[in-house]
């Protein structure tokens, strides 16, 4: 994603590649001239965020450079918010997720004060979408190629992924409860043993964990609503909830792509792999 340029309430960097995609670069340009066979070559994928790059090389000889990653721990229960900047379009449309995980708790000072329509124009984006605030229920993650930073009104976020939207849900403003959405990301989410997680599950018994809760709908949400969250939901027919304690820790990995779901209530959920 080539980064919306900077109007006066926000600062955007000038693009999304990552650091490591000029670094390996060199580092090709050196083995090719120098003679030396390199070993692989991999796609570098960001997992906060977008895909970096692929490098190729002449023949089919190649040289892989690790991505970045960052790994924080003590996240349950931890307030965050996230603008998605929406381009594209007139019928596939890409948000470009930004949150606050890790620079700040979202403060309701800020967030409350941001303008959406002026962020649309500076950014000259198709939309703007508040999601939050938010607050995260895994233990910890690690996130790989962690995004660049930018400043929305005086927020202070990070380019955490890519999310394929259709046009319906940009015109709703949201996903439809219950559908898949596809994000560009790479990340190890953990669950601790013994502390609860929430599940839903689909007639074809697809296991979607949350990975966070919204008061985005319901202003008053807490982590102790959680467990009897399932009587408050319009599931579809044949989904259900269920809360389950883990007898050892749930770890859930995506190397590129996570499929999530969010309820009526814009609580997020991860699929299963």
């Amino acid at each position: 994603m080539k980064a919306p340029p900077a109007g006066s309430g926000h600062s955007l960097p000038a693009g999304t590649l990552c650091p490591f995609v000029k670094f390996s670069a060199r580092l090709v340009t050196n083995a090719v001239q120098s003679g030396r066979h390199s070993r692989t070559i991999g796609a570098m994928k960001t997992s906060l965020f977008p895909i970096c790059a692929s490098l190729l090389v002449a023949g089919s000889s190649a040289l892989h450079a690790e991505a970045e990653t960052l790994a924080r721990s003590g996240l349950r229960d931890v307030r965050y918010g996230e603008i998605i900047v929406v381009t594209g379009g007139p019928i596939k449309f890409t948000g470009h997720v930004y949150n606050t995980i890790g620079l700040n708790d979202c403060p309701d000072t800020l967030w409350t004060a941001l303008d959406t329509d002026q962020l649309k124009k500076e950014l000259k984006a198709k939309a703007v979408i508040l999601n939050g605030p938010r607050y995260l229920l895994m233990d910890a993650n690690a996130l790989t190629g962690p995004g660049k930073l930018a400043t929305f009104q005086g927020l202070e976020m990070r380019h955490l992924a890519d999310l394929s939207l259709p046009l319906a849900s940009v015109l709703r403003g949201k996903s439809k409860p219950y559908e898949e959405n596809t994000v560009a990301r790479t990340t190890q989410y953990t669950f601790t043993k013994g502390r609860p997680v929430y599940e839903l599950v689909s007639p074809k018994g697809t296991v979607y964990v949350m990975q966070s809760y919204a008061r985005t709908i319901k202003p008053k949400l807490t982590a102790a609503d959680l467990p009897r969250l399932g009587a408050e939901l319009k599931l579809p027919e044949g989904w259900n909830y269920r809360e389950r304690i883990p007898s050892e820790d749930l770890i859930m990995r995506t190397s590129g792509t996570a499929h999530v779901i969010q309820d009526e209530l814009e609580n997020t959920y991860q699929r299963v792999e």
